[in-house]
């Protein structure tokens, strides 16, 4: 993708998504958080209980997958959320509890208390736009791509999934493509199924 182009693809998903009717937006991210749900109960781990899953609080015009953090509290698993460090720096995760309170942080984004720093085994990475092979079009900060790149060094099982409505598939004809640093992720989840598909 020409990066000149990015500035205009990411302008025109963020006007798609917000004429996204609000009961779609509802049902929507209820069938994506299933989706996700049966992702994890498939995997052929007895548990969940000790893992380390870091989510997103969702912006206004994002998929709502506060049910699936919930779910994955429920399931003993350790949800985590960002928290901005720095401009140049990789995000921080902390623990998130289903009864604590959370701050604004940059971007009007909500974050946990900087006090239980966890390194993930899964993080759910919120998507502006995405390509066929799970290539991500972000917000244009770069926060995501540096941090995914600096926990996979840490942890190379790391599984990475986008989070995205149907609607932020980019069409192949506009061309489209990673640049070389930005992290294509291992799959993306989306309301109607998973692209390329689910990872195994």
């Amino acid at each position: 993708m020409l990066k000149n182009n990015a500035d205009t693809l990411r302008m025109r998903l963020r006007e798609l998504r917000k004429t996204i009717p609000l009961d779609q937006r509802q049902r929507h991210s209820n069938l994506l958080c299933a989706q996700v749900r049966y992702w994890f109960s498939q995997r052929g781990e007895p548990t969940l209980r000790g893992r380390v899953v870091a989510g997103f609080w969702p912006l206004a015009d994002e998929p709502d997958i506060r049910p699936l953090l919930v779910w994955l509290h429920e399931q003993g698993a350790h949800v985590a959320l960002p928290a901005v460090a720095g401009p140049t720096t990789p995000l921080e995760f902390h623990r998130w509890m289903p009864s604590d309170s959370l701050s604004e942080g940059a971007f009007g984004v909500l974050e946990p208390a900087r006090n239980r720093p966890l390194i993930p085994d899964v993080v759910l990475v919120p998507t502006l736009g995405f390509g066929p092979r799970a290539e991500r079009l972000g917000y244009g900060g770069g926060y995501y791509d540096r941090s995914l790149a600096k926990l996979m060094q840490d942890n190379r099982f790391l599984v990475t999934l986008g989070i995205a409505w149907n609607e932020a598939q980019i069409p192949e004809a506009d061309g489209f493509k990673a640049a070389a640093h930005d992290f294509v992720l291992h799959a993306i989840a989306t309301p109607s199924g998973w692209v390329p598909k689910a990872p195994l």
